[in-house]
């Protein structure tokens, strides 16, 4: 991967070219202070410095008005319990401990609710390539759905996949130097609940060709998607011809898609090819053989029965930068679990006696 490739596929970088084909997005550049915040580190280099070698204390940013960032019920509260406990807990902070208050991002916060309220009341962040899904834990509803600062915040301080965009997204470029530099932002995106994940899908470009289409939800069987494959495989080449590849600027890369119920494509994602992109129902090692995609159809792969189902990745390493390559540790699942797949679907196949 060229570092090229990465600055192509960040989100403020496409969205302008392809801003009528995808969801609506707001973007705001991230100030160096708020990045600090994200990585966990101290306000700035000085005062950790001053502060010893330990990170401040997780605080979440002090909003603006004064109010709680995530309001909580007080209906479960004992009035008497309150009475009885220990006065102290209520003294101000000290002194002494004025340098971990909770942070405050008065500006950012302003324009980050403006857009939350013009998207609708929610939004789904993302910065330059990833969104913070391996902390959607934290949520209270398990996803990625934000309707204030202090939610976005709670996110982003809490994913791994964050902290790679901020200092390690180009780890993997053969061409880096000592001078590579991004400016980075908050991408806020309108947030749907009516999303089906059976309806997203990656799609793998090679030298400007289209050559497979995977699923992006390989955690579940959809047994409509087999009988709509044909369908769904015109839909995305059409729109591969007509929109994307006139637009993107690049030989090789991926692209994801998600196709909504009356037949419409969104594009929801570029990722560069290779490199830390999952290849879902693919492996690198064919899509980069000679002679693959030059079938008279486009490969598109689905799961296809309930033992094709492929395992969920609960780990803290994000999804898509797992190091699978050959030899790892996750390379020997993989094999194991394809020839565990393999002896249960030759199993299946055999005649009952």
């Amino acid at each position: 991967m060229k570092e090229e490739d990465l600055r192509r596929c960040q989100i403020q970088e496409w969205y302008p070219l392809f801003k009528p084909y995808s969801i609506r997005t707001l973007f705001h550049p991230i100030p160096d202070d708020f990045r600090r915040y994200i990585l966990g580190e101290a306000p700035t280099a000085t005062s950790h410095a001053d502060g010893g070698d330990l990170p401040p204390p997780f605080r979440l940013p002090l909003p603006a008005s004064g109010l709680d960032p995530l309001p909580r019920s007080t209906s479960t509260i004992d009035p008497i319990s309150v009475l009885d406990s220990d006065p102290s807990a209520f003294i101000e902070e000290s002194d002494s401990e004025s340098d971990h208050r909770a942070p405050s991002f008065p500006d950012l916060e302003s324009s980050v609710e403006q857009s939350i309220a013009a998207l609708g009341g929610a939004v789904f962040p993302k910065l330059n390539w990833s969104s913070p899904k391996d902390a959607a834990w934290i949520a209270a509803d398990g996803s990625l759905r934000c309707t204030s600062f202090a939610e976005i915040s709670l996110l982003l301080h809490s994913s791994d996949r964050a902290v790679h965009d901020l200092c390690h997204a180009a780890d993997s470029c053969s061409d880096r130097s000592s001078s590579t530099n991004f400016s980075f932002f908050l991408a806020l995106r309108k947030f749907y609940h009516a999303l089906r994940p059976e309806m997203e899908f990656r799609c793998f470009v090679c030298r400007r060709r289209l050559l497979g289409i995977s699923q992006r939800e390989i955690t579940a069987f959809y047994p409509s998607l087999v009988d709509r494959r044909r369908e769904l495989r015109r839909l995305v080449e059409d729109f591969f011809d007509e929109v994307v590849c006139p637009r993107f600027g690049l030989d090789d890369y991926t692209f994801d898609i998600y196709v909504n119920g009356n037949g419409k494509i969104k594009l929801l994602d570029f990722n560069p090819w290779g490199a830390f992109t999952l290849p879902l129902l693919f492996s690198w090692e064919e899509l980069e053989t000679e002679g693959f995609g030059e079938a008279k159809e486009v490969e598109f792969r689905l799961v296809e029965t309930q033992c094709g189902v492929r395992p969920g990745l609960k780990t803290a390493v994000p999804y898509d930068y797992l190091d699978t390559s050959e030899g790892s540790g996750w390379d020997q699942f993989f094999r194991m679990a394809d020839e565990e797949l393999k002896m249960q679907m030759m199993e299946d196949a055999e005649p009952v006696k």
